[in-house]
């Protein structure tokens, strides 16, 4: 990315690749009418993102005194980049992504993110921007950043750890299956994390110990950790043959000890292709001794007591509530419940330092 030349004798910034404009050439960009509480403070970087109060034409708010060029055309994902991309325009050089911005952008699977989610960025410096929306942590230990899609990323394992120390155990359950899948991180790294003691070690460690890197989906590790908090021993991602040997399909669970294949059914199943396959799955899976169960995401979440209840049946055992209560915590202190929402989002934005416009006079 290229330096925009200086305008008006006025010196570039080669560390944050940015320009400083004059107010001449402030005043010229404006629309009519457009505030600007000080044109000779504006930063523009070669993208057009722009560190300033000021208004133009077909630019949106990032954060406060900070914008970037419309992008209507762009989906979800290119409009995430341009944001990440105007940040750095008020992070110090060494900032590096983290948490779940940092996991986003490496591709891990995510789980039930708020949509007003802040971005997370961690810092070496003494410098920690606070503003409505975005989150910065200070690095005190080594680590290794990468650069992915031209933004500074931090290492998987100390992303793992920041995310540990606000997520719920099945939400970072989520992230560590899905790092793990990705080969982004080994155990050779998790355990040096581990060993520094910091804040978040404990969770992480805890899950760490269960990872699965077969699960392929975050319902897939919600439909594993599930059986696991009932006492259901399962194996995941199991070849199934029929009697002559001939490749059926791959499942998601198998219950040891038994024919019975558990899935997690989610959104890509009533696509009408997806549909289709799983239709020839389950007439060759009708010749066989397997019988399949399907799980969604309101199964586990609303309805865990009756699929305990399957289970019971399933294995000719007695209910136990202990297991009920310990699964109903675990969705109580994840994303997937208002209670764990409500207690993420108040730490974070608690964290974003925000002006309380109600409180003054």
């Amino acid at each position: 990315m290229g330096l925009i030349p200086a305008v008006c004798g006025q010196s570039v910034s080669t560390g944050r690749a940015m320009l400083r404009v004059c107010p001449q050439e402030a005043s010229r960009r404006l629309i009519p009418g457009a505030a600007c509480a000080d044109p000779s403070d504006m930063e523009i970087a070669p993208d057009g993102a722009i560190r300033g109060e000021v208004r133009l034409a077909g630019h949106q708010r990032v954060s406060h005194g900070l914008y970037r060029p419309q992008t209507p055309d762009l989906e979800a994902w290119g409009n995430f980049l341009k944001d990440l991309a105007a940040l750095r325009l008020v992070l110090p050089a060494d900032a590096a992504f983290t948490h779940v911005t940092g996991a986003r952008l490496l591709g891990w699977n995510l789980p039930a993110i708020p949509e007003q989610v802040p971005h997370f960025a961690a810092v070496r410096s003494a410098n920690r921007p606070r503003r409505p929306g975005l989150v910065c942590s200070r690095l005190t230990h080594e680590s290794e950043v990468r650069m992915v899609h031209g933004l500074r990323v931090d290492a998987p394992a100390e992303i793992l750890l920041r995310a540990a120390r606000d997520l719920g155990d099945l939400d970072l359950a989520i992230l560590v299956d899905s790092a793990v899948r990705r080969g982004d991180v080994s155990d050779a790294e998790i355990q040096e994390v581990l060993a520094s003691r910091r804040p978040g070690t404990r969770r992480l460690r805890e899950v760490w110990g269960s990872r699965d890197a077969r699960s392929e989906s975050a319902g897939e590790t919600l439909l594993r950790c599930f059986h696991r908090v009932m006492d259901v021993p399962t194996r995941s991602q199991v070849d199934i043959h029929d009697d002559r040997g001939r490749f059926l399909c791959r499942a998601d669970l198998l219950v040891v000890g038994t024919t019975s294949i558990h899935e997690y059914d989610g959104a890509i199943h009533r696509d009408k292709n997806v549909h289709r396959r799983d239709l020839r799955r389950e007439r060759a899976l009708a010749d066989t001794a397997y019988v399949r169960r399907g799980f969604t995401l309101d199964d586990l979440v609303n309805h865990a007591a009756v699929l305990m209840h399957e289970l019971d049946r399933l294995l000719d055992r007695p209910h136990q509530a202990r297991r009920l209560r310990a699964w109903r915590a675990l969705i109580d202190d994840s994303l997937y419940s208002e209670i764990g929402r409500e207690r993420v989002m108040n730490r974070w934005h608690r964290s974003t330092d925000p002006v309380h416009w109600a409180r003054t006079a």
